[in-house]
């Protein structure tokens, strides 16, 4: 079967990348078309374009860029009327896989699949409509999901999380190699404090330095930011300028959070993956808007947390600071923290262990896979 798939940032790659292979054990004829990443494209099948020239985020960039991201839109549209799949597959990324959904189902008539919901349990809880019409099936990766989507009566298939599996998939890996992190990355033989700033230029930018200047003061450990999938050392080098200190590891996070003693993130998957680790974290999110911000989200937000961490467990696991909350001063109070009151990591780890607990065993790419590979041929 022809399957096309849209993931417009890094971790779309990355769980779309493990579903197309996935995919290819159901259905070993299967072929693939795609807006993505590297990872997809290790996979198999055709990128046609690459998140890096699609991933804006805020009102002023996409507004800056609104030609660019209807272009692209154009060109994807076209695209997949030109290749006639037997399913389009959509990774998150609402704003522009809503659009296209909508176009596939009502000019095309070809089934569309959501893999990974976007997060309207948060907020736009408007779009619901456009699942109901434009959507044929969802399958979520969150626990709590099933219930949100209950109560707005629109069935949906829970089938694990993804990074679940990831993580898995890559503590079997080393199992059984040597341990070269620190050697490979000429690092010093001391604690790590992972920095995790995110996956866009802005982020970085926003995050970063306000992080490596509270870390800096914890003189026991060496600083070591997770390098994002598409940004290059010069992105790093402008944000830094020198004023900051820290070594950079590219495509080696899950390297680093294995050998971290703790972190600072910022909020998305990020914070999942470090308590996968079992990783002491700071959840520290730069949001414009002050306390501003934390009004809007207190009052017109659907969830009382940013962090799936929080989100999943149900209670406060670990500290949000965004909005009025993100400063120097408070994330350095909480790093001490979790670094020096041994009972309140102990309770954060549980915290994690009942997180890991709730969401499930790994397989979350191979149960979706099955699913869409038996709807499809009971269809056909």
């Amino acid at each position: 079967m022809k399957y096309y798939l849209i993931a417009g940032e890094a971790s779309g790659d990355l769980h779309a990348s493990n579903l197309m292979s996935a995919l290819k054990v159901e259905d070993p004829a299967a072929e693939f078309r795609y807006f993505g990443g590297d990872l997809m494209q290790s996979v198999g099948g055709t990128l046609v374009k690459h998140y890096r020239e699609m991933a804006y985020m805020g009102i002023i960039p996409v507004l800056l860029n609104s030609r660019t991201i209807l272009r692209n839109m154009e060109m994807c549209r076209e695209d997949i009327r030109v290749y006639q799949p037997d399913v389009v597959i959509l990774i998150d990324y609402p704003g522009f896989n809503l659009k296209i959904a909508k176009f596939v189902k009502t000019e095309l008539k070809i089934p569309v699949y959501y893999y990974i919901s976007p997060k309207i349990w948060a907020w736009k809880k408007y779009r619901i409509k456009s699942f109901r019409k434009y959507v044929d099936r969802m399958f979520c990766i969150l626990p709590f999901e099933v219930e949100f989507f209950k109560s707005l009566n629109y069935p949906v298939d829970y089938v694990g999380n993804p990074s679940v599996d990831s993580v898995s998939a890559f503590r079997d890996a080393v199992k059984e190699k040597p341990d070269t992190f620190l050697e490979n990355n000429k690092l010093k033989d001391r604690p790590i404090l992972a920095i995790v700033a995110g996956s866009r230029r802005a982020e970085i930018k926003q995050n970063l330095p306000t992080m490596l200047s509270v870390a800096a003061r914890f003189s026991d450990f060496q600083l070591v930011i997770a390098g994002a999938p598409g940004l290059t050392p010069e992105d790093y080098g402008r944000v830094m300028d020198g004023k900051y200190e820290g070594e950079i590891v590219y495509g080696q996070t899950y390297d680093l959070l294995r050998h971290a003693s703790a972190a600072l993130v910022t909020s998305g998957t990020a914070t999942l993956e470090t308590a996968l680790f079992r990783v002491p974290q700071v959840v520290c999110y730069y949001i414009a808007g002050g306390k501003l911000t934390n009004f809007v989200f207190k009052n017109f937000f659907h969830v009382p947390y940013i962090s799936l961490v929080n989100l999943i467990a149900g209670n406060e696991v670990v500290q949000e600071l965004f909005g009025a909350n993100f400063s120097r001063k408070k994330i350095h109070a909480e790093l001490s923290r979790i670094i020096e009151d041994a009972t309140y990591k102990q309770k954060m780890l549980e915290g994690y262990d009942r997180v890991i607990s709730i969401l499930g065993e790994p397989g979350a790419s191979a149960r979706t896979a099955q699913l869409i590979f038996s709807s499809l041929t009971t269809v056909h």
